[in-house]
């Protein structure tokens, strides 16, 4: 049900030292919506991700995640929400030493009493989802950039969470394979009914993947709409960004 608040963000600040990275944040997360969290680089977007799993803890405000507050939970209570989470890191963080279907199963393993054969099962049924079931015995060493991003998909959902987190998904891919990792975000989000959070500076990742655009800069959401009021909308620092700094004399003038 999308109207159902899944996460609330009241008042989010976090600061290190004296760089002020979020001074204030406000953000609804419905359930089953997929929310892209957009700014330029070093912005706050990957702080902001780790506050909401409780991986840093902020100086001030409230993270609730269906209706408990995250930033009072003991390191035990953290441990047994984070279930509930999965994560696509930027870098796809696969372990070289094993195969991509051990990859795939570890958090199975670690943190489930299920049999091999139940956990062998899950992990083709989940590399299946990213169309890679016949790498499972392939090492990551062996895959291209976007088969990584692939099976460290596969290993986001393989705990079947409510939540995915997704860290620059597209970065580093070519446009061809950009769009097919954003197709497959779409993909899942509706066959396994994920709330899914998208922490991009690809524009076009953005609009194709986003159920509603929220632009953080300066330590504040500036902006909160749907990918065609982004498009519409006035705002000179959301036109300099999605338009590559061609406003407000930003960017390069060619000669």
């Amino acid at each position: 049900m999308k109207d159902e608040i899944i996460i609330s963000i009241r008042n989010l600040e976090k600061n290190f030292g004296d760089n002020v990275v979020l001074a204030g944040i406000d953000l609804d997360i419905c359930r089953g919506e997929t929310l892209v969290v957009m700014g330029r680089s070093g912005c706050g977007k990957s702080v902001l991700l780790k506050n909401i799993t409780g991986l840093i803890k902020p100086d001030r405000g409230q993270i609730l995640f269906k209706g408990d507050n995250v930033t009072t939970f003991t390191r035990e209570e953290l441990f047994k929400m984070r279930m509930s989470f999965g994560m696509l890191f930027q870098g796809s963080a696969l372990f070289d030493s094993m195969s991509v279907g051990e990859n795939v199963a570890l958090p199975l393993v670690k943190h489930t009493d299920l049999t091999d054969d139940e956990i062998e099962k899950r992990v083709i049924e989940k590399l299946d989802l990213v169309g890679l079931a016949d790498v499972t015995e392939k090492h990551p060493a062996e895959l291209s950039g976007g088969m990584k991003k692939r099976v460290a998909l596969a290993r986001a959902v393989v705990m079947d969470p409510e939540v995915v987190l997704y860290d620059e998904p597209t970065t580093g891919l070519d446009p061809v394979m950009a769009g097919v990792i954003n197709r497959l975000i779409l993909n899942l989000q509706k066959n396994l009914d994920i709330t899914s959070i998208v922490v991009t500076h690809d524009i076009q990742s953005a609009y194709m993947v986003g159920d509603c655009i929220a632009m953080l800069h300066d330590g504040r959401i500036i902006f909160q709409g749907n990918p065609e009021q982004v498009q519409r909308t006035e705002n000179e620092t959301i036109k300099i960004f999605i338009n590559g700094g061609s406003y407000a004399g930003e960017g390069m003038q060619r000669e």
